[in-house]
């Protein structure tokens, strides 16, 4: 890949009509591949958690959470990217990857768990149920660093370019555009770049680092910094489920086989909220929102799906499990129960530590000294 700007790769067309771009055809035998199983897959993952989706921003509304990152417009870059990924892949999400997480094995409510406050981690990245699915990390663009560690890892264990497909391992690192801008990507990269490390760089660009747009971060795509890496990069139609799922696949396969890190822009956008913390409606007007729910990713490839000839008994039964995950989601949430004082001496260090069991103890002591506590005739404390 030269240094001047990419064509986009992209295989729908806004309205789900199938028109490869120039830049696509090289990936449609991985397209062709794909089973009519696997493509209604893709539509069902993008529905699912779009309803697991917002049903979190809802109950975050209800008091329930303290915070949620919307993901609502990035749904096929996600699933794309995700399901291009093998089990012997580890990832590394930042914090709006839910249905990366999904796909991966991390049930949602693991997700909800960190966002209420009752976890500081959400679950076990050692568990195998979980699909080798590191932590979100909330501090902007640390992972990346993980991710090139643990890459260089697989090159000196030798555990990339053996010529075996089923045991050479990659790793795929997600980040955002406003992420893109600090150092740590640029850090991370040297490193992968130096020791030809098996990684995918997956940049979702939604347009937005909160209030900033990325026309203010960079003057040019956001995949032209790779090039100075000597990283192949390219730039894919983020909304468009089947280009991300070749380029990704692609890449992973270059960079499990030991030809070095990759680099995907995947230009999508942030049709909801940075966080429901946020008010997008101080930075940015209805013309722009409008213009991007036109690209919808769903809408996109339901009708991609309808000319095939999927039959309606198809999206009612998607609807159907989106509505009963959302409703499953509710449920377990609301009665999630904070965690014991104990849980916080737990997991600390991976063996038994004594500065640990004396804070453990000195608790104890402490909490020892408040005896029993007067009540009021109502039973309340006095």
């Amino acid at each position: 890949m030269t240094s001047a700007d990419p064509a986009l790769v992209r295989v729908l067309d806004a309205d789900g009509a199938f028109a490869p771009s120039p830049a696509a055809e090289e990936y449609l035998p991985l397209i062709e591949a794909l089973a009519d199983t696997e493509l209604e897959r893709f539509y069902r993952d993008m529905v699912v958690i779009r309803a697991i989706d917002t049903q979190a921003t809802n109950l975050q509304r209800q008091g329930q959470l303290a915070l949620w990152p919307p993901s609502r417009g990035q749904e096929a870059a996600q699933v794309g990217s995700a399901r291009a990924s093998r089990p012997q892949d580890t990832i590394f999400p930042s914090y709006r990857e839910h249905a990366v997480a999904r796909i991966r094995g991390v049930d949602p409510v693991d997700i909800i768990k960190l966002m209420r406050g009752i976890s500081h981690g959400g679950w076990d990245p050692t568990d195998p149920a979980n699909g080798n699915t590191r932590l979100y990390t909330l501090v902007l663009a640390s992972q990346t660093l993980h991710a090139t560690g643990l890459a260089m890892g697989l090159v000196f264990d030798g555990k990339c370019g053996t010529g075996d497909p089923e045991r050479d391992e990659a790793v795929m690192v997600y980040y955002g555009d406003g992420a893109s801008s600090q150092g740590d990507v640029h850090e991370a990269m040297v490193f992968a770049a130096s020791y030809r490390t098996p990684e995918v760089f997956f940049l979702q660009n939604n347009q937005w680092a909160i209030s900033v747009p990325v026309s203010t971060q960079s003057p040019v795509p956001l995949v032209r910094r790779g090039y100075g890496y000597g990283m192949p990069s390219i730039r894919v139609d983020g909304n468009d489920v089947l280009a991300s799922y070749a380029v990704t696949r692609r890449a992973l396969d270059e960079a499990r086989a030991g030809d070095g890190p990759r680099a995907i822009e995947a230009v999508t956008y942030r049709m909801g909220a940075h966080t429901t913390s946020d008010d997008p409606t101080k930075y940015r007007g209805d013309d722009e929102e409008s213009e991007w729910a036109e690209r919808d990713p769903i809408a996109r490839m339901r009708a991609y799906l309808e000319a095939r000839g999927a039959s309606g008994a198809l999206f009612d039964d998607v609807e159907a499990e989106a509505e009963a995950a959302a409703d499953d989601l509710r449920t377990r949430t609301v009665v999630l129960e904070g965690p014991t004082p104990e849980r916080m001496f737990a997991g600390i260090y991976s063996d038994p530590h004594p500065l640990v069991e004396e804070q453990r103890a000195a608790r104890a002591r402490y909490e020892a000294t408040f005896g029993e506590q007067p009540t009021t005739a109502d039973g309340g404390r006095a």
